[in-house]
This record gives C-alpha cells, sequence and structure tokens, in this order.
C-alpha cells in the first residue's frame, strides 16, 4: 500500500513537471510569435526610356456621295506620309499601318441636315532613336504644306530592362527595411531576428520626382526620363 502510494506521487509530480513544460513553452512560444516588427522597405532609380512609340493620323472629310475620292485622296496621303517617313531615316517596312477608318456623322448647317464622311488611318512607328522619332512627332510641317491634314495621336516612351531592373531593386528594398528595422528595434533594447514574412507592392514607373502611385502599380510613358520604385513590407521576429 505504502508503494502505491509513492508510486501515484510520483506520477503526480512527474505530471506536474511536464505540464508545467507544456505551458511554459506554449507561453514562450506565443510571446515569440508577437514580438515582431513589420516596416516597409523601397528603392528607387532614375532610368532613361529606350523605346518610342509614335503614333500619327490624318483624316479627310468628303461628302457622303464621294467616298470612292475620299478613299483616293487617303491613299495618296499614305503615300506621302511614307515617304516622309523614309525620307527621315525610318524603314516604312516597320511602319504599323491601320485599315482606314470610317465615320459618318450627322452635321446641322443651314437649317438641313447633312451626312459628311470623315475617314481617318493612322501609323504607329518604333524606335530605339528617341531623339530623332520626338523631333519628327513635333516636325511634321512637310506634310501639312503638301496637303495631308497629319497630326501626332500619341508619343509614348518606354524602358526595356525593367524586369531586370525590378529583381535589383527589390533587393535594395528589403536592405532598406532591415535597416530601419534595426534602428527601430535599436531604440527599443532589442535586435532584429529572421524574417518572418515579406509582401512586395506593384511596380511603379513614375514620371521624375512624381509621388502619384498606385496599388496596381503605374507607368508613365509620357517623359523620357523615369524613376522606377519598388516598396516592400517585412515583417521581422525580434529577439
Amino acid at each position: 500500500m505504502k508503494n502505491d502510494n509513492v508510486l501515484w506521487a510520483l506520477i503526480l509530480g512527474i505530471s506536474i513537471i511536464i505540464s508545467a513544460f507544456i505551458l511554459s513553452y506554449t507561453f514562450i512560444r506565443i510571446r515569440s510569435l508577437d514580438n515582431t516588427l513589420t516596416v516597409t522597405g523601397s528603392a528607387r532609380k532614375r532610368v532613361t526610356s529606350d523605346i518610342v512609340k509614335w503614333v500619327g493620323v490624318f483624316t479627310r472629310t468628303v461628302p457622303a456621295n464621294s467616298l470612292n475620292k475620299g478613299y483616293q485622296q487617303m491613299s495618296r496621303d499614305l503615300n506621302l506620309v511614307l515617304e516622309f517617313l523614309k525620307k527621315n531615316g525610318i524603314d516604312t517596312n516597320t511602319v504599323i499601318i491601320s485599315p482606314v477608318y470610317l465615320e459618318q456623322p450627322w452635321l446641322y448647317s443651314d437649317r438641313q441636315y447633312s451626312r459628311d464622311s470623315i475617314l481617318r488611318q493612322t501609323v504607329e512607328v518604333q524606335s530605339n532613336d528617341i531623339r530623332k522619332i520626338t523631333e519628327l512627332a513635333k516636325n511634321f510641317q512637310e506634310l501639312t504644306d503638301n496637303g495631308v491634314a497629319f497630326s501626332t495621336q500619341s508619343l509614348e516612351y518606354y524602358y526595356s530592362k525593367l524586369p531586370e531592373l525590378r529583381i535589383n531593386l527589390l533587393s535594395e528594398a528589403m536592405q532598406d527595411a532591415k535597416n530601419r528595422a534595426e534602428k527601430i528595434a535599436e531604440s527599443t533594447g532589442q535586435k532584429v531576428g529572421p524574417i518572418r514574412s515579406v509582401h512586395m507592392g506593384a511596380v511603379q514607373v513614375l514620371a521624375p520626382n512624381s509621388t502619384e502611385i498606385s496599388d496596381y502599380g503605374t507607368y508613365n510613358t509620357s517623359t523620357i526620363e523615369k524613376e522606377v520604385m519598388v516598396a516592400v513590407v517585412a515583417t521581422f521576429y525580434l529577439k
């Protein structure tokens, strides 16, 4: 009987020790999970566009009963546009030419309705020669002097090495996040431990000195010079 009491006491003691260890481990584990720091890091780099896309448009307005003549004029205008591009060093085999678009709006004049036809066609040029295309997009008076109703529809600039730059900036943004975390942890007498999680934001391609960012990312095409920014949100354990 005495031996049974000793055995039960021993079992009870061991159970209490095990329970205390489990509770202690759980308590420390929970505190460890809560003991984290979340910071935002970012990196920027100024780049120069290396691709330009220029879209020009020319139009003709003709009476509805003179469509045939209008299409002939558009064909003449297209030839003049291609000659202009070729003369300025553009390989016309690379020019993207749209079909002729036809619009027939109702126009009101002298108390009567008339229906003129508007014929519209675009030409698109993509090039690595940023300076040349930018100048052509501004100076096409030769075409207007020859009777072509030409104008620039859009002029867009792109940076082709964005995927490679994104990887480098991501590394720099992570280092920036860690540096910020270390400064904050130092002020509280703690140190930064292993990283718990990290979330990368969308890539922002901005005009120089711009702050117009978006959760879904932005891509400014209006300026030759650009700033590419990447941001990360990182959570670190503290120790």
